[in-house]
Parts: C-alpha cells; sequence; structure tokens
C-alpha cells in the first residue's frame, strides 16, 4: 500500500496543476513517501486535460481521470476516493489556495495521533466579506446539527485514514459534509489543523451565492437521512398521529359544542362553517393523514432496499 495518496478535484484550472504537482512532488520526495497524486479533471472546457496528460508522461505518480462532463466537486472526489491506493487520503483544492507544505502534518495526525479525519480550518482568509460572513454562519449551523467542534467544514484541504473513504458515500453536494458522513458512519475521531490560506494565483472562483443556499439544504438532508433514513415512519408517522389528534380535538370541540347549545341551551347552534376551528381541524386531520401516509410509503421504500441492514464492521475475532 502506497504511503498516501493525494486527490484532487478541478475544473478549469489549466495554469495552475503544473506548478502544484512540482510543489507536491518537492515535498513528497523530501518526506520520502511512496505517493499517488490523482488529477479529477471534472469535465473541463479549458486544456485541464492535455495539461494533465503532459504531467503525467513527465511524473509517473500522477494518474488523470477525466469525467465525461461535470458532475461537481462530490462526484469527483467519490471517483477519487475510489481510485485512491494510499494508507492515508489527502485531498486539496487545485488553485494552489491550499499549500501542499501541511502534508506531512496532515498525514502524521492522522497514523501518529489516531484521527480518522483531520480538517483545515483556515483561520485567515483572503475572501471578501461577503463569501467569509455566509461562510461563518454556515460552519455555526453545521456545529450545532452535527455536534462537532470543527471551525472550517468547507475547507479543501483535508486527510482521512483510507478505510474512512471506504466507508462512506459522497455525492450531490455532501462534499461539506464528510466530517459529518465519517462521524455517522462509526468514524468519529475527528481533528483539526489550522493551515496556510494562499490568495488564488490564476483564474477565478467556480463557486457563487448559491452553494450557501444549497449547503443548508444539504445539511438539512443529511441530517434527515442520517436519523430517519432507515425509520421514516418515526419521523412521518410521530407527527402526523400528533396533527391528527390535534385536527380530532378541534373536531370534538364543534360537536360537544353543538349538543351544548341543542340539548342544554334547546337552541340552534351556530353553523360549524362559521367556526375557523372548523377549518383548522380539517387541515390538521388532512395533512397528519398524508404524513402517516408518507411514512408507510417511506417504510415500504426502506424495506426493499437491499442496503436496509448492511453495516460496517470494525473487527473481528475468531
Amino acid at each position: 500500500m502506497l504511503n498516501l495518496s493525494i486527490v484532487v478535484p478541478l475544473f478549469n484550472e489549466e495554469e495552475s496543476l503544473p506548478e502544484l504537482c512540482a510543489w507536491i512532488k518537492r515535498v513528497c520526495d523530501k518526506e520520502q513517501l511512496s505517493y499517488e497524486v490523482l488529477l479529477l479533471d471534472d469535465g473541463s472546457t479549458d486544456t485541464s486535460w492535455t495539461v494533465i496528460q503532459e504531467i503525467g508522461a513527465q511524473q509517473p505518480e500522477v494518474k488523470g481521470i477525466r469525467l465525461r462532463r461535470n458532475y461537481g466537486k462530490s462526484g469527483a472526489l467519490s471517483v477519487g476516493f475510489a481510485e485512491a491506493q494510499g494508507e492515508v487520503i489527502i485531498t486539496m483544492d487545485a488553485d494552489l489556495q491550499d499549500s501542499p507544505d501541511e502534508i506531512p502534518e496532515l498525514r502524521n495526525m492522522i497514523l501518529r495521533d489516531g484521527y480518522h479525519v483531520v480538517s483545515g480550518w483556515k483561520k485567515k482568509r483572503y475572501d471578501p466579506i461577503t463569501k467569509t460572513l455566509p461562510t461563518k454562519l454556515f460552519n455555526w449551523a453545521t456545529r450545532k446539527m452535527s455536534d462537532i467542534e470543527l471551525h472550517d467544514f468547507n475547507c479543501g484541504l483535508k486527510s482521512y485514514h483510507h478505510e474512512v473513504v471506504k466507508n462512506i458515500e459522497v455525492y450531490g453536494e455532501m462534499h461539506r459534509y464528510i466530517p459529518v458522513l465519517a462521524k455517522w458512519g462509526g468514524f468519529p475521531k475527528i481533528g483539526e489543523k489550522v493551515v496556510e490560506h494562499r490568495a488564488r494565483k490564476y483564474g477565478h472562483t467556480k463557486f457563487g451565492m448559491d452553494r450557501f443556499v444549497n449547503g443548508f439544504l444539504d445539511l438539512m438532508s443529511l441530517y434527515f437521512m442520517s436519523k430517519f433514513g432507515k425509520r421514516p415512519m418515526h419521523f412521518f408517522g410521530l407527527y402526523g398521529v400528533l396533527s391528527f389528534l390535534v385536527g380530532l380535538l378541534m373536531a370534538t370541540i364543534i360537536v360537544l359544542k353543538k349538543m351544548y347549545y341543542a340539548y342544554w341551551l334547546k337552541t340552534s347552534a351556530p353553523l360549524v362553517t362559521d367556526s375557523p376551528i372548523f377549518y383548522f381541524g380539517l387541515l390538521a386531520m388532512i395533512i397528519g393523514t398524508q404524513m402517516f401516509l408518507a411514512g408507510f410509503l417511506g417504510e415500504l421504500v426502506s424495506r426493499s432496499n437491499p442496503e436496509r441492514n448492511q453495516y460496517s464492521i470494525k473487527s473481528r475475532v475468531n
């Protein structure tokens, strides 16, 4: 097994790739590491793939994988994780904002200190406030929901024990939440290291403000799937029954009110449709019924999943 796999997803980074690969080579050769660099071309429209081919011809440690179209960072990382052969896997961005000089210590924290995942923390950033402020809010929300004390979940510079990347699934936009996926996958020892954030030297950022909205939605999806993915009835059924009971209580109040007017006051009661409680009660019962049915259908889908009872085994005896 190689000492190290460096996974680099990229999109239109033709200018930075030669400098990045040369820098990685200097660091790894100095540390006398056996390593591979996996360059994942995520559907670039510039000459990035040609540059990768040229680098690969000069440096046998560099391997290029070209995706048919732009699948996003999570898709590229998923392919890279599947291909990685190193004992420790390090991910970094291709834009030279991550320093390869951090590689030795990130690797040591996995092997020496026993961390499953080590996430970089760009404590001093060279980004405008329009990017840093939403990032702080995003990290705060993720810390609260995941109970993982990291300052920078979205930092691309991370290191992993190889067992972690072979036992988690990264899809959609879930690359932001790999530490969360690792923890919920049975790898709870997650550390953090302050790393250098370098100003972008070439090109421009490929991410817009929509990533913060998508990130929040992905966090909610991830939280729900981790809690109720294999037991959807526990969520939909519970709140469905509660909603139906609230509606039933309102309906009971209306019936008792009608009986009070008819049998005790001996007069005609107000029309049911004149009471707002009637509409709220009807709405609550309809919503409750729909949520219960959603939970029931979710259970049917979950039970038909062939991976329903597949669990990660840490070790065996005999």
